[in-house]
């Protein structure tokens, strides 16, 4: 059974920090590129940032680019997401996802607001 399971969520003041965790099961994670995307109401799914398979290159959107890093440890299968400098826009459910580019798979998400 495929499962995505994300942790780190949270309220966090304006300028803070967060690390949300991504622990896949159920599928041979290294074989697997992983991205991160979030969403808001009314919005559609944004890709932010993601990673080779081998945690060689990662590739972010510019909204968070110079302010999170996304990271991976394939002996754990799990995929990271360290956001600094947080500001009221990044607000919104946190997802990653697994592309094996025959097939994909989703998290059930994690909520991060961002407000004082």
């Amino acid at each position: 059974q495929v499962q995505l399971v994300e942790s780190g969520g949270g309220l966090v003041q304006p300028g803070g920090s967060l690390r949300l965790s991504c622990a896949a099961s159920g599928f041979t994670f290294s074989s697997y590129a992983m991205s991160w995307y979030r969403q808001t109401p009314g919005k559609e799914r944004e890709l932010i940032a993601s990673i080779t398979r081998a945690g060689g290159s990662t590739n972010y959107a510019d909204s968070v680019k110079g302010r999170f890093t996304i990271s991976r440890t394939n002996a754990k299968s799990t995929v990271y997401l360290q956001m600094n400098s947080l500001k009221h826009e990044d607000t919104a459910v946190y997802y990653c996802y697994a592309d094996s580019r025959w097939v994909g798979y989703w998290g059930q998400g994690t909520q991060v607001t961002v407000s004082s």
